[in-house]
C-alpha cells in the first residue's frame, strides 16, 4: 500500500478526534494535543509549554518505510529525541499501534489502541474519585492535623497533639514507599532508554545499580593468595561470627563491642477507630460544603496547584 493513502487515512482519523483530545508520547511522556492538520504536516502544541510544533509528512513516510519494510515494527530508542511526537500521532492510524512495553511501534492487521489518554477532552466533567488507598486516607488526616497545629512551633503543642502527629507522618511514609515502590515497577517496563521521562512534576530516568556481593571466602583467598596478597592483609573480624561465638562462650559483650545507647521515638499502636472517625468526619465535612464557601475552597485549592505548578515544574535542558 503506497504512503499517500496510509497519510490520508491517518489525517483523517485525526480529523475525528473530539476537541481539546491529548496524546501522550511514548517515551518522554509529553502531552500535546493536534491543532491544525495540513496536506504537507500535522501541527501540535505541547500542553505543559504551550510551545507549537509542526510535523511533516516526509517524517512520517520515513517512519512509515523503517516499520513496514522489515520486521513490521520499528524500536522507540531508534527515534531521534525531537520526534517522539511521530509514533504518538501514527498510533491513531487503525494499523499501527505503539507496544510501551516491549518499546516498539508495530504494523498490524486488526484496528489497535493509540496513544489518545481516556478522558482527555476539554468537555470531560465527571468528578474526582476517591481513591481507595491507606496513603489518601492516612494523607487526609495527616493533613487536616497539620491545619489545626501550628506546627512552625512543636515545642509549643500539646503532647497529645505531636504523638498524632508523629503517628501520621510514620503511616503516610510507609504507605508512600509501598505505593511508590508498585509505581517504580510498572515504570520501570515503561522506560526504554536513558533520556529522563518528565511530568508537570518532576522527572524519572532509567538508572543500573551495580551489585556487588562476594564469592566463597576459600574461592576469593586463593585468589588473591594467587596474585601475591597475604592472606592475612584481607581477613578482618566479622561481626556475624563474633556473635555466634558469644553465645558458646563466657565472654560479656562489653569485653568485645563498644557500647552505646541512644534514645529515639518508636511507635507503639495506633487507633484505626479513632482514625477512621476522623476520616469520615472530614469527608462529610467536605460533601456538604456548599455556595460562597464551596467557592472559595475551589479557588483555595486552585491557587494551591498553580503554586506547586510553579515550585516543582521541570525545565529539561533539552527541549522536545
Amino acid at each position: 500500500m503506497p504512503f499517500s493513502v496510509s497519510w490520508h487515512t491517518l489525517l483523517e482519523e485525526a480529523e475525528e478526534l473530539p476537541e481539546g483530545a491529548t496524546l501522550t508520547t511514548p517515551l518522554s511522556r509529553n502531552r500535546f494535543r493536534i491543532t491544525d492538520l495540513q496536506e504537507p504536516r500535522i501541527v501540535i502544541e505541547f500542553t505543559d509549554s504551550g510551545k507549537s510544533k509542526p510535523l511533516q509528512r516526509e517524517q512520517f513516510e520515513t517512519l512509515y518505510r523503517r516499520i513496514t519494510e522489515k520486521t513490521s515494527s520499528f524500536e522507540l530508542d531508534r527515534l531521534p529525541p525531537d520526534a517522539d511526537p511521530y509514533p504518538a500521532v501514527l498510533s491513531l492510524h487503525p494499523r499501527f499501534e505503539v507496544d510501551e512495553d516491549d518499546g516498539v511501534i508495530r504494523e498490524t492487521e486488526t484496528p489497535t489502541s493509540s496513544q489518545l489518554l481516556e478522558g482527555s477532552t476539554d468537555s470531560d466533567s465527571e468528578d474526582r474519585a476517591e481513591p481507595d488507598l491507606d496513603v489518601y486516607a492516612d494523607a487526609l488526616l495527616l493533613i487536616d492535623a497539620l491545619e489545626r497545629h501550628d506546627v512552625t512551633t512543636l515545642t509549643e503543642m500539646e503532647t497529645d497533639a505531636l504523638v498524632n502527629l508523629y503517628t501520621l507522618l510514620s503511616d503516610v511514609q510507609r504507605n508512600a514507599n509501598d505505593l511508590r515502590q508498585d509505581v517504580s515497577e510498572v515504570l520501570l517496563n515503561r522506560l526504554h532508554h536513558d533520556r529522563p521521562v518528565s511530568g508537570p512534576y518532576g522527572s524519572v530516568q532509567r538508572t543500573t545499580r551495580r551489585n556487588r556481593e562476594l564469592k566463597d571466602d576459600e574461592e576469593v583467598l586463593e585468589t588473591l593468595e594467587s596474585a601475591g596478597v597475604d592472606r592475612e592483609r584481607i581477613l578482618s573480624v566479622d561481626r556475624n561470627k563474633v556473635d555466634e561465638v558469644l553465645d558458646v562462650v563466657t565472654l560479656s559483650e562489653s569485653e568485645v563491642y563498644e557500647i552505646s545507647e541512644s534514645e529515639y521515638v518508636r511507635k507503639a499502636d495506633v487507633d484505626e477507630e479513632q482514625k477512621e472517625t476522623r476520616l469520615q468526619g472530614l469527608k462529610d465535612q467536605l460533601a456538604a460544603t456548599e455556595g460562597d464557601e464551596a467557592e472559595d475552597l475551589r479557588e483555595e485549592i486552585e491557587e494551591l496547584e498553580d503554586r506547586i505548578e510553579e515550585l516543582t515544574s521541570f525545565k529539561p535542558g533539552t527541549e522536545v
